[in-house]
């Protein structure tokens, strides 16, 4: 009679639980479970594409149980969904957290679009997840799309409003132009997985950015000082 193979012990990744009674508190063992389902999900959908993910996949890659699954979530598209909510949370808080500290409104606009674009290239399978498969997985999934990109466009209008007369201030459609073309911008670097350059375009977007509100010579000098500091040629960009 032949041997049989020996079975493989299976070994625990470093974001699992011990196994058997550990008295972990509930609430404790409740939170873990969905922060690895969750980012089994950016993994995923970053790697196989949202139509092709099931849900066996995200139960493989985040080393719980299916009943634990569903459990919290319905299916695949309820917790897309839900890791959509978790990680555009993180992305604003960013963005308004160095947004609001900095002083004056050409400030602010950089440093929130530098929180932006650096978010993103430090978070490749988050980045495919929102930004490019979010157009795969149904009309829930890009309404939230949308709802991202009108919450950043009402911060640039507000501010705008903050701090322009209102005889010099553009209709919160040009906010609308600008926070669609930044996405445009952004969507064909992560599409075609160069995250790495994101940063780098951080001074002709903020002039982008900046130019229907402040006016070509300020706009300008905050785009030579952003390459200088990035180690870029100087070149000022005439309108």
């Amino acid at each position: 009679m032949a041997e049989s193979k020996p079975k493989k012990k299976r070994t625990r990744e470093p974001h699992q639980l011990p196994a058997g009674r550990h008295g972990l508190p509930r609430q404790f063992v409740v939170e873990n479970q969905r922060h690895r389902i969750l980012a089994a999900v950016a993994d995923v959908c970053s790697g196989a594409g949202y139509a092709a993910m099931s849900v066996e996949d995200i139960v493989v890659a985040s080393g719980v149980s299916r009943r634990t699954f569903y459990d919290n979530y319905r299916g695949k598209q309820d917790v897309f969904l839900a890791a959509y909510d978790e990680v555009a949370q993180q992305l604003l808080a960013k963005v308004s957290a160095a947004y609001g500290s900095a002083d004056g409104p050409i400030d602010r606009a950089r440093e929130g679009l530098r929180a932006l674009l650096d978010f993103i290239a430090a978070e490749p399978a988050f980045a495919d997840m929102c930004i490019v498969e979010a157009l795969a997985a149904g009309p829930a999934a890009i309404e939230r799309r949308n709802g991202i990109m009108r919450a950043l466009a009402t911060m640039i209008d507000e501010a705008a409003a903050a701090e322009l007369p209102k005889s010099r201030r553009p209709g919160p459609v040009v906010a609308e132009t600008l926070v669609g073309g930044i996405y445009e911008v952004i969507y064909a670097r992560v599409v075609s997985g160069r995250y790495e350059e994101l940063p780098a375009l951080l001074p002709e977007l903020i002039f982008a950015l900046l130019l229907p509100y402040v006016g070509t010579e300020q706009a300008n000098a905050v785009l030579e000082e952003e390459r200088r500091r990035l180690g870029q040629a100087p070149k000022a960009i005439t309108v």
